[in-house]
């Protein structure tokens, strides 16, 4: 049996949760703080050591239940009625933190028979790697031959366990996890990263098209997008200078938001994205799109030389999450430091901390359930009282760490960067939201 690690159920949650508010009446039936128990609780010295114990009991149990290993062994995942098949090659030899991880989607997507895909998933099994100097190159086969075939509602919690996998047995770096596609592969990276974004430390998107998605969430994930000047199916050389234009205001305004557009000279769907040699590009997007200037310059297009550049923080001080934008079939419900029920399926958080004043500040517009900020050592000092400010709301908590929610938060994903030891719980409807 799939070994099934369950995070914290609305019914624990509502059991554990006390309030610890030092405010007034309705702040605290706002705010409420993770309720640990006595014999529970980690004295603040041991932190460290229980965060390695709760990492070594996770991959105990995950190594002694045996189905990552079967999943590599085979190359293949199943969820509901589908599978994610795969193939993997590892190039060099692995750094001191564990090998980048790239996951390479294929182009394709609707067809009557899988011959397209399967040929279009041979191709991208080589695509992109033979110009790597080290990491694990992983190909995913879509799991479906349909339009969105790397983007199926089950294709989501596929790719949660190919990354626990690849972390778990193959000493992948979890800060250095790539997503890249081309053609249906970059639908599926556009698709993906928002809806994901605190698993990859960058992404490229090559000749896709966005859909409409929302790239709020991707504050923290750096993007290249790619596409050939004369590529107009469905307006895709355009929508990709829209999405530029896009990533332009929300870093404009917020800061963050790290991208690159590439728009080919003189290609069409397809392009050289798969060697380092510098080919030519427009010097500016918008310039192209509105004026027809077709100035040049050449750059190296390679994905990897793009994202190689970046390692994931995954604290980053300020995280954007745009609820309406998640995947529904996941058993994941954190995103960094945040989390909420797939319930709360509307609305945007702002949620950001500073350790030096030990506060956690939070902006929310239009959500239509309730939410968690999952606090840890890193980000808050437990030996203090803590602030917490809500849309302007000011409450002051004691949290305790808690070995419990240690253990429960390290199997979620169980990656060792995403260990937390309290939580705090907002009721957006004790606010009248």
């Amino acid at each position: 049996m799939r070994r099934k690690f369950v995070f914290i159920a609305a019914a624990l949650v509502s059991a554990c949760l006390a309030g610890s508010i030092t405010a007034g009446a309705s702040e605290a039936d706002m705010i409420s703080i993770y309720d640990t128990r006595e014999e529970d609780r980690i004295p603040s010295s041991d932190l460290k050591e229980a965060r390695r114990e709760a990492y070594e009991a996770y991959r105990e149990s995950a190594l002694l239940d045996g189905s990552a290993k079967k999943e590599i062994e085979e190359r293949v995942m199943h969820f509901g009625d589908v599978s994610m098949r795969y193939t993997y090659r590892v190039i060099g030899t692995k750094p001191e933190n564990g090998y980048p991880m790239y996951i390479a989607l294929h182009g394709g997507g609707q067809s009557d028979t899988p011959a397209m895909n399967d040929s279009q998933w041979r191709h991208m099994q080589r695509y992109y790697d033979y110009k790597l100097r080290c990491g694990i190159y992983v190909a995913v086969r879509g799991v479906r031959d349909t339009w969105d075939t790397h983007f199926n509602p089950e294709s989501y919690p596929l790719y949660d366990r190919l990354i626990q996998n690849f972390i778990l047995l193959q000493d992948v770096d979890p800060n250095r996890v790539y997503l890249e596609g081309f053609s249906a592969g970059g639908d599926g990276v556009y698709a993906i990263s928002p809806r994901m974004a605190d698993r990859f430390a960058a992404v490229n998107m090559s000749a896709g098209h966005p859909n409409g998605v929302s790239f709020f969430s991707m504050k923290n994930l750096p993007i290249q997008l790619q596409v050939g000047e004369y590529d107009d199916a469905y307006d895709r050389n355009t929508v990709t200078v829209d999405y530029d234009d896009i990533l332009n205001e929300l870093q404009d305004t917020y800061g963050g938001y790290e991208h690159r557009t590439l728009v080919h000279a003189d290609c069409g769907h397809n392009f050289a994205d798969s060697d380092t040699v510098p080919i030519p590009v427009m010097v500016n997007p918008q310039a192209w799109r509105d004026e027809n200037d077709r100035s040049t310059e050449k750059v190296d297009s390679f994905p990897a030389s793009y994202m190689d550049a970046f390692t994931r923080n995954p604290l980053p001080q300020e995280v954007f999450w745009d609820l309406s934008v998640r995947a529904q079939e996941r058993s994941v419900e954190s995103f960094y430091y945040l989390s909420a029920p797939m319930e709360t399926s509307e609305g945007t958080i702002k949620a950001s901390y500073n350790r030096e004043e030990n506060c956690i500040n939070v902006e929310t517009e239009g959500l239509n359930g309730d939410f968690r900020i999952l606090l840890n050592e890193e980000m808050v000092d437990f030996g203090k009282p803590l602030t917490v400010r809500v849309n302007g709301v000011e409450s002051t908590v004691t949290a305790i760490p808690s070995r419990t929610l240690l253990e429960e938060t390290t199997a979620e994903r169980g990656d060792p960067n995403y260990q937390f030891e309290s939580m705090i719980s907002i009721d957006m409807q004790a606010e009248g939201e």
